[in-house]
This record gives structure tokens, C-alpha cells and sequence, in this order.
């Protein structure tokens, strides 16, 4: 009888040391005091990947982290010096209830599974580097490349996230055509797309590249996530506006423009702009004036340039609470092919994340298609104020807590969470 007394006692002591065990928890802060928020991303996304949970505490020290507390999370975060903190039982129990209340804002999203990452860019290589490749990279996300022929074979419905590179949609080569039309990297891109829109039996770059906007729009309406950056997110709608309508300038396709493009152009089937006007001058490096950028970029007083993130109600607006997530409010501005969106062109259902204090300049959008998502980002890079042809990639080790990358890392996260219908 004693030894049965001794076993259950020791078994029931049993259980509740291991119950303890389980019950902790590892905060990875996300404010001043992270030494690595991008690395965090990237141990969130893995810690999901491999089959764990995790909980995004938005609003709560600039959108930290809280997760079951095993071994593998704090050996990764030691290994790339991210800030982590392990919590009891009672002491993680606080902070969801302070979370939970009713007049504070901020919230608790469960992130559920890790999302399977597209990123779209050409199979060539470019003089220009691409933000999110480099976000990714850094954060060590894994990702998939894809490029127009994957698109139209339909291998897009294998992923629940897709980047699109700074692309143009329109087929004009980025409109580099009056300022390096005689270097070797520009010749050989368009030899490059010629073959691959031939191959893929179209007779125009123009008419392949509209037909692959076409796709990754279905690709959304179906449930996908999409981001776009810089020129990937103007040339895109101009793409979707102008299905059937021949807007390429000469120099780019052998003959010009439809006279009456502009008036052809139809605004019901783009995503987040509407009533844009066309630059169909081939020495004119704008596409159209949904893009609001300096005359000369020379002139800008980088100190002065920044943009503000709108706050939403972290319990009742989830989707764009979790899309600003970050530790500071303003964002040091960056320039880019289109680096910010007029205001009025923006369709009245889009919601707008961040903006240009005192002008009519938005850097920063979110907005609903179908059953998915679409979030556009203006400029090129985060960490380097004008990034020209040619430049070097940017070190993000020199940057790891950067505000402005943060906000891309946002959108790689925002599609693991619990799947439920989201007020936006």
C-alpha cells in the first residue's frame, strides 16, 4: 500500500514538473531592445516549418513573439544573436491577459502553419538586386523562384505567397531603353524576352507579360497572397488595365502604340489603382502618374524624407495591424523606379498602411481580390535611398533592425496565420 501511495505520488509529482516544463514559454521582443528583428522572422518562419505554433503579439513590444519554450528556438537564437527571453507558466499567462484587455490596443493572432514562398524573377541575371530576395536571404526563409513560364503552366496554385521582382508588366524593359539601349546587360534582356514570349507562342513581350498578370490576378482571386514592390506593383495594374490594348511605344515592339489606348484602358480589372494616365513617351522613364516621385532625385533632402504608418485597432482590424507591425512609427523614406502612389488613383476599397505626412504621396497599401490579398510597397530598398544600376546589394547585417525591411518581413508571416475571415 505505501509503495502504491509512493508511485502515485511520485508520478502525480511527475506530471506536474513536466506540465511546468510545457508551460513555458520564449518571448523574442520585437522593440529597442531586439538586436535582430530580421533574424526573428526568419526563426518564427522555421519554428512553423517545423511544425510548432507560435503567437504574434501585435502591438505589444513592436510585435514581438511568443512560443512553446524547446530547445531548438533558443539554441537559433543564440546562434544569430536575436533577443529572447524565457518566461514561466504565470508570467506568459500575464501578458495574454494584459493583451486581452478591452481597452488596450493590441491582440493575440495564432500563427498556424508557414507559408509555402514564390518569389517571381527572371531566370537572367540583372544589374539591380531585389529587396525581398535579400530580406529573405537574410532572415533564412527559404523560397522558390519562379518566372513566366511556371506562371502560365499553373504551378502558381503550389504556393500561398508570391513576391513579384521588380518587374514590368507593360513590356517595356523598365523604360531603360533611352539610357542604356547600347549596353550588353539590356540588349542581351531583350534578346532573352523575345525568345522566352516566342517560346511561349506569343508574337510581343508585351502580349506574354499581360497574359502573365492576367494569371498571377486569378492566382490571388483564389485565395493567394501577393506583394509587390516598387516598379512590380504600378506595371502590374497598368498590365491588368491594358489586356487587348496595345500601349508600347515603338522602340520596344517594332510599332506604335493603339491611338486610342488611353481611353481603351480598363480600370474594373486592376487591383488597387484606377483612373491612371499613361507616359507613352519611349524617352520618358515614367509609365504613368500613379507613381509620385522628384523630378530630380539628386535634389531630395534624404533626412527630411520619411513616411508615417497609419495605427489600426489591433482587435478588431488584425490584417493591417499585423502588415505595420514594427518598432517605430516613422520610416525613413527610399526612392525607387515607383516609389510612392498617388493618393487620389488609389480604389476607394483599398486600404492605405502608410503615407507621406502632408502629401498626397502613399507608400504603402493593402486590399482584398477574390479570396486573397494584395499589398503593394513603393521604392526599391529600404536601406539605400537611391539605388542605381548597377549598385552593390545592401548588407543587411549592417541592418538588422531596419524599420523599412521589417515591413516586407510583415507580409511573410502574414499568411500563417489562423485562417479565419479577417475584418480588413
Amino acid at each position: 500500500m505505501k509503495l502504491f501511495r509512493y508511485i502515485s505520488v511520485t508520478l502525480l509529482f511527475g506530471a506536474v514538473t513536466i506540465s511546468a516544463v510545457f508551460a513555458q514559454k520564449v518571448l523574442i521582443p520585437m522593440d529597442g531592445t531586439q538586436t535582430n528583428c530580421l533574424k526573428a522572422y526568419g526563426i518564427i518562419y522555421n519554428h512553423l516549418k517545423d511544425g510548432y505554433r507560435a503567437q504574434w503579439l501585435l502591438n505589444y513590444r513592436g510585435g514581438s513573439f511568443m512560443v512553446d519554450d524547446v530547445d531548438s528556438v533558443e539554441q537559433k537564437c543564440l546562434v544569430r544573436n536575436v533577443e529572447y527571453k524565457q518566461l514561466s507558466g504565470g508570467q506568459a499567462d500575464d501578458i495574454i491577459k494584459q493583451i486581452q484587455q478591452p481597452d488596450v490596443n493590441m491582440s493575440v493572432m495564432p500563427l498556424i502553419k508557414a507559408p509555402k514562398i514564390a518569389v517571381y524573377t527572371p531566370p537572367f541575371s540583372r544589374p539591380w538586386d531585389d529587396a525581398v530576395t535579400l530580406a529573405l536571404t537574410y532572415a533564412e526563409v527559404p523560397y522558390t523562384k519562379i518566372y513566366d513560364e511556371q506562371v502560365l503552366n499553373g504551378d502558381l496554385s503550389k504556393y500561398d505567397w508570391l513576391h513579384l521582382h521588380h518587374e514590368d508588366f507593360t513590356g517595356q524593359y523598365s523604360k531603360f531603353w533611352a539610357y542604356y539601349r547600347n549596353q550588353p546587360w539590356y540588349t542581351k534582356e531583350v534578346r532573352d524576352m523575345e525568345a522566352l514570349a516566342h517560346k511561349l507562342g506569343f508574337k510581343k513581350v508585351s502580349n506574354e507579360k499581360k497574359a502573365v498578370a492576367e494569371a498571377i490576378k486569378q492566382y490571388v482571386g483564389k485565395g493567394g497572397y501577393l506583394f509587390a514592390m516598387c516598379l512590380g506593383t504600378e506595371t502590374f495594374d497598368i498590365a491588368l488595365a491594358a489586356q487587348g490594348v496595345d500601349i508600347v511605344s515603338t522602340p520596344f515592339d517594332g510599332d506604335p502604340p493603339d491611338p486610342d489606348a488611353q481611353q481603351k484602358l480598363n480600370f474594373n480589372n486592376t487591383l488597387a489603382f484606377t483612373n491612371f494616365k499613361l507616359v507613352f513617351d519611349p524617352y520618358n522613364h515614367a509609365f504613368s502618374n500613379i507613381n509620385v516621385a522628384p523630378k530630380n532625385v539628386e535634389d531630395q533632402n534624404q533626412a527630411l524624407d520619411y513616411f508615417t504608418l497609419f495605427q489600426f485597432s489591433a482587435k478588431y482590424d488584425p490584417v493591417p495591424t499585423m502588415l505595420t507591425q514594427d518598432q517605430v512609427s516613422s520610416i525613413k523614406g527610399f526612392m525607387g523606379e515607383t516609389t510612392a502612389f498617388r493618393k487620389s488613383l488609389i480604389k476607394s476599397d483599398v486600404v492605405i498602411l502608410a503615407q507621406v505626412p502632408g502629401k498626397n504621396e502613399v507608400k504603402y497599401l493593402h486590399g482584398n481580390y477574390g479570396k486573397g490579398t494584395f499589398t503593394f510597397y513603393g521604392g526599391h530598398d529600404p536601406e539605400d535611398y537611391i539605388h542605381r544600376v548597377g549598385d552593390p546589394p545592401t548588407d543587411l547585417s549592417l541592418h538588422p533592425n531596419s524599420p523599412g525591411y521589417r515591413l516586407i518581413l510583415n507580409n511573410v508571416l502574414f499568411p500563417a496565420a489562423k485562417k479565419k475571415k479577417l475584418k480588413t
